[in-house]
Parts: C-alpha cells; structure tokens; sequence
C-alpha cells in the first residue's frame, strides 16, 4: 500500500447506517475524489428515472437524521440509513479539508440526494444545485463553490427535474429532502445561494441573472452582483429591471428563506457562461469574494 493509500485509509471512514428491512448496499469507493463521486452520481439522472416524493414520516426521519450528521452526534444516532442514504467522512484531495457525504442509494426510487459538509469549519453558507443534469454543469459549479469556501454545505438533488411528471423539481415541490434540508440549515440562519441554468436565447443581452427570490435584496446580493460585473459578466438585478421569467420568485426555498428572514440568493447562468473558458472559475471567484456569509 502507498503512503497515499495508507493515509486514506486512516482518514477515510464509512458508516452504513441501515433499518432491519435493508440489504446491504456496495460501499462508496473511499478512493474516489469528490469531482468523480459528484459526476458519477449526476450521470445516471434522467426524465425517466424512478422517483417518488418521501411521505411525512421520512421528511421528518430525514431532517433529524441530517440535524444529527450535521452536528457530528454518534453513529447510532443518525437513522439516515432507512431512507437509503450512507454517510461517510473523507477528505478532499483537492483542498486537504475533512468532510462528510450523505448520498441517495442508487437505482431506486428513493432518489433524494446528495449532501456534503465541509468540516474545516463551522456551518456557514449553503450552495444548492436544485436541478443536476438539466441545469448542465451547475454541480460542477457547486462542488467548486463548496471548495472555495470552508464550512459550506452542499445540497444536490438526487434525480432530474422532470422525473415523476417534474415531482422531482425540488426548488417548487416542499415534499422534498433536498427542501427538508435547506430549510433545517436556513432555521440555524445560515445564507443559501442557489444555482441554475438558461439558454441563452432566454436573455441573449445577459451573462448572469442574479436575484433574491422572495427575499429582498440585502447587501450581500448587490455585493456579488457587484463582484460578478467586475469580472466582466452582464448581470441582471432583478431588484432594480425585470429579468423575465428566470427570477425564482415561486422558488420554494427562497419562500422559506423569506419567511425565515434568512438570506437568499437565485443565481441564473447562460449556456455560454457554463461550457466556456475561465467563466466558470470567474463566476465562482465572484460569487466567493462577495461572501454571503456577511450581512
């Protein structure tokens, strides 16, 4: 074994943790860095997969058993298990920081998600990507948002927008764990910023459409729209013109933030801002030094 090797191997743990009525599941490949384990579960995501909304009783199972994770309680506290999610601690390789992963069983219809929690840090800003493999690239952009900023949570949806007749589109379906999730980590007042996707025919004058959804445009969103035209990307504000139909005023999570007094923000990308050269980094540079964290 390498020293490399050696080295994961004594960072890196697994924890299964499953009901009486599940079979054991393959375990997730400890040797994997993050950038293959987000795209390899992003590239089964379809219209066609199976999915189903959790009932009552497994969004409530979900929000304590990701409270528990959250707060590092012991193994035999986390009942994640039942609803089909492992959780394993890791460590990046990318930025050398520790972490944790909640992911979604594959191939079921319990398709509900990926989660990471960067341990470096206390809980501080949570970067969502409501519609992987839709909205292309934008958990690309999330995983490198996530490692720009230490103590960020990262929420992937586990299935395609569209799958189960768009029941899956979790940013307008509240029966959701991703929805279960983002609104235990805005109740403890932690900023989200939520990324999405257009083409660019929608708004062809437009790099960026950036907006507070139901939430009023604090000074940290003027920040990053500040930050963002500083990078030479045509932004929208969507406080101060109309941006059309891509304002995520019916956003379910920017609804919740807006009840909570937490903050929000609706980031809208091109098609050309996500497939081409350093606008991606630049976008995430941006959206970085802009530090929602701040008031």
């Amino acid at each position: 074994m390498t020293g490399v090797a050696a080295a994961l191997a004594l960072v890196l743990t697994l924890v299964l943790v499953l009901g009486d009525d599940e079979s054991p599941r393959p375990p997730l490949d400890l040797e994997a860095d993050l950038s293959s384990l987000v795209a390899g579960f992003t590239s089964s995501l379809s219209a066609e997969q199976d999915y189903r909304s959790p009932e009552a009783g497994e969004r409530r199972t979900a929000a304590a058993g990701f409270a528990a994770v959250l707060d590092a309680a012991p193994a035999g506290a986390v009942d994640l298990g039942k609803l089909g999610f492992a959780v394993r601690d890791g460590v990046d390789r990318k930025t050398g920081r520790p972490y944790t992963l909640v992911m979604n069983e594959s191939g079921t219809e319990r398709s509900w998600g990926m989660y990471l929690i960067d341990r470096s840090a206390p809980p501080s800003l949570v970067v969502e990507v409501p519609h992987p493999a839709s909205d292309l690239r934008t958990e690309s952009f999330g995983l490198d948002y996530f490692r720009r900023v230490p103590g960020a949570v990262l929420l992937i949806a586990g299935a395609h927008r569209k799958a189960d007749d768009g029941r899956a589109d979790v940013a307008h379906e509240v029966d959701s764990v991703f929805h279960v999730v983002a609104t235990t980590l805005a109740g403890r007042g932690l900023p989200q910023v939520q990324l999405h996707g257009f083409d660019d025919q929608n708004m062809p004058d437009d790099d960026i459409v950036l907006s507070s959804g139901a939430t009023v445009a604090g000074p940290s969103a003027r920040r990053a729209a500040d930050r963002l035209t500083s990078a030479g990307l045509a932004v929208c504000r969507a406080w101060e013109s109309s941006c059309g139909a891509l304002e995520g005023m019916k956003n379910v999570q920017g609804k919740a933030a807006a009840k909570g007094g937490t903050v929000f923000l609706h980031v809208e990308m091109s098609r050309t801002v996500r497939e081409s050269g350093a606008a991606p980094a630049n976008v995430i540079q941006a959206l970085a030094e802009a530090d929602l964290r701040e008031p």
